[in-house]
């Protein structure tokens, strides 16, 4: 069943609001100053059941230039436009704005209805009909019918209900599937029923009983009860005038221009990324800074233009421009927006959101250019690979994805899929969704590879680099699974051997020179020699009158190939020494299961400077387990 929104445009008292009536039986104009001065000021609603499947929604907006900021609250979510201009008046000032601002938008299809067609001669009509037409060439609306009616007489309904439901037929439906969100333009208090809020459902959907966020507050409200075109519902529809009760949320604390929204999906920002265009009709270019006043959705705010890769843009000419705002917002990319002069207040221009979430930018920089041309130009999957790449080693998850781009979580991810068959985007973990650029992935996987091999170039007595050495070299934005990922990609193309907290190249081993060969010849035997009574390496190693740097380099490689043994950082004791220590201990136990340090000191003949680091090594072996001042053999 598809749900489309009609909204009217046209200038002041040219009968928008009788021309709603006469169509749905139901008087728009809703305020008491508004029957009392007879004109529109707010936007006003009302629906026409056209068959059993389809119902209309009208908007009807204000005329008056005054009351623009209120007519470009209710345009922002029609799907076709009325412009009624009077046949007694014809092309005003109002006119030619709201189709600038209709056009502006991307209103995509609509008609033209002369009203007050009672009111003038046949000739005259024929004569206004000319006027219009040559007025709209070049518009959206050239090609599609200029119908006459007399909301008064009722000539001319009949037709327009017909030419409604040809362009209703052809008018393409708001996706209930996508993000739902409601832009406020109405909110007030029901007594027994609390805080109402009403708009048009521009996305996805909405249920009872659900909760909601209302944006930029990020404050969250629970639907209570809903209503669509005036009647109770279980649920809205994109595409549907709609109204939610909330509960948890005072009417005071909700307004025209908030967003309701998924709840923690979103961040409020006060920067757009935009494409942006200046209507020729603009009196002046736009310069740096230019203050401006900034509607989107049904909010109006203000703030200023930064021309992105220029200083100056001139009337009829576009450009990519970022909107900095006095205050935060929302609005996802796609969106469409108008600016209007800051004073007097004129409708100048408008454009498309392409980036919500973006940072602020050196002008300059054609990286950025270049990105916005992806936003803008681009498919969703080059803007979702664009997003990936920008988040270097850092990773995206999937929520982040789908905010950015504004995409339900399912369908990011199916194109996220995509990326991935083609090579270009890693998927590093499920849940949650983590993605890398393939790119990047590959580039910090050579980088780690050629760190490594280095480092053996640098330190070819080391047997690897270790894991915490090597990430903060390379990884230091990168996330542990990031760089966990990559070290399982080198080990698993054989590339680098993983072994503890050491990273090595694949297959290498370390090939000692003759002299180096003959320092560890003597540093094995005077560790052997030695026992267990071991002084620190350093002063074994001036003992022998080694060079320092190089005779540590062999210790760490022969701890490494288990020539000695670590007791503590102080003692080093050649393998075969502890492997007799381990088995004369263990012998002990056919005649006691328990040794205390006095039996230890006489076993082994060290001191207690000696027995208990070797002891408290034996616990930690479990060859022992010390209980009170004793220990158990095991």
């Amino acid at each position: 069943m598809p749900h489309i929104i009609v909204g009217t445009a046209g200038h002041i008292d040219h009968g928008k609001t009788a021309l709603v009536k006469a169509l749905t039986g139901i008087d728009a104009d809703r305020l008491k100053e508004e029957k009392e001065r007879g004109i529109t000021i707010d936007i006003g609603f009302a629906h026409l059941a056209l068959d059993s499947n389809t119902t209309v929604g009208f908007i009807d907006v204000p005329g008056h230039e005054r009351f623009i900021k209120n007519m470009l609250a209710g345009v922002g979510g029609i799907d076709l436009v009325m412009l009624v201009i009077a046949a007694d008046e014809s092309v005003m000032p109002q006119t030619r704005e709201h189709l600038d601002i209709c056009s502006l938008l991307h209103i995509q299809q609509g008609f033209t209805v002369l009203t007050k067609i009672d009111k003038v001669d046949p000739d005259i009509a024929d004569l206004v009909e000319m006027e219009v037409r040559e007025f709209l060439k070049g518009s959206f609306l050239e090609p599609s019918p200029i119908l006459r009616v007399s909301s008064y007489t009722g000539q001319g309904i009949p037709q327009l209900i017909e030419t409604l439901r040809e362009f209703v037929g052809k008018a393409r439906p708001k996706d209930a599937s996508d993000i739902f969100r409601l832009p406020v333009d109405r909110c007030f208090t029901m007594k027994g029923f609390g805080t109402v809020a009403t708009g048009t459902l521009i996305a996805g959907k909405v249920a009872k009983e659900q909760e909601i966020e209302i944006l930029p507050t990020e404050r969250t409200a629970r639907v209570r009860g809903i209503q669509v075109h005036g009647h109770a519902a279980n649920e809205a529809l994109a595409g549907q005038r709609t109204a939610l009760n909330l509960q948890g949320i005072e009417v005071s604390q909700i307004q025209r221009g908030m967003v309701l929204t998924t709840p923690g999906l979103f961040i409020p920002t006060s920067m757009f990324d935009c494409h942006l265009e200046l209507l020729r009709s603009a009196a002046n270019p736009i310069e740096m800074r230019k203050r401006i006043r900034f509607h989107i959705g049904t909010a109006e705010l203000m703030g200023y233009v930064v021309l992105l890769g220029q200083n100056r843009l001139e009337p009829g000419q576009t450009a990519f421009a970022q909107i900095r705002l006095e205050e935060p917002a929302f609005a996802l990319p796609g969106d469409r927006f108008i600016i209007r002069q800051y004073s007097p207040m004129l409708t100048i221009g408008g454009g498309q959101i392409l980036d919500s979430a973006p940072l602020k930018h050196r002008r300059n920089d054609k990286n950025v250019i270049e990105t916005l041309r992806v936003f803008k130009e681009g498919s969703i999957e080059d803007q979702l690979l664009t997003v990936i790449e920008e988040t270097g080693l850092k990773t995206v998850e999937l929520p982040e994805l789908s905010a950015r781009r504004g995409l339900p979580a399912a369908r990011a991810r199916d194109y996220v899929a995509a990326l991935v068959n083609s090579g270009r985007v890693r998927v590093l973990a499920e849940s949650p969704y983590i993605a890398v650029a393939a790119k990047a992935f590959d580039e910090a996987a050579a980088a780690a590879a050629a760190a490594v091999e280095k480092f053996h170039e640098t330190n070819p007595l080391t047997p690897g680099i270790g894991r915490e050495e090597l990430k903060a070299r390379l990884f230091g934005d990168a996330s542990n699974l990031l760089f966990q990922a990559v070290l399982d990609k080198l080990a698993t193309d054989k590339k680098i051997l993983l072994e503890q907290d050491l990273i090595r190249l694949f297959g290498r081993k370390v090939t000692l020179k003759a002299d180096e060969e003959k320092m560890r010849d003597q540093l094995t035997e005077r560790f052997r020699l030695l026992g267990l009574e071991v002084p620190p390496p350093d002063e074994i190693i001036s003992n022998l009158k080694l060079d320092r740097n190089t005779a540590r380099k062999i210790i760490q490689l022969m701890l490494k190939e288990n020539t000695l043994v670590k007791i503590n950082e102080e003692m080093l004791i050649h393998r075969t020494t502890v492997d007799k220590l381990i088995a004369d201990v263990k012998a002990l136990k056919s005649k006691g299961a328990k040794i205390g340090v006095g039996e230890f000191k006489d076993l082994t003949g060290v001191s207690r400077k000696f027995a208990i680091p070797l002891l408290e090594y034996l616990d930690r072996q479990r060859v022992t387990r010390r209980v009170g001042d004793e220990r158990v053999i095991l």
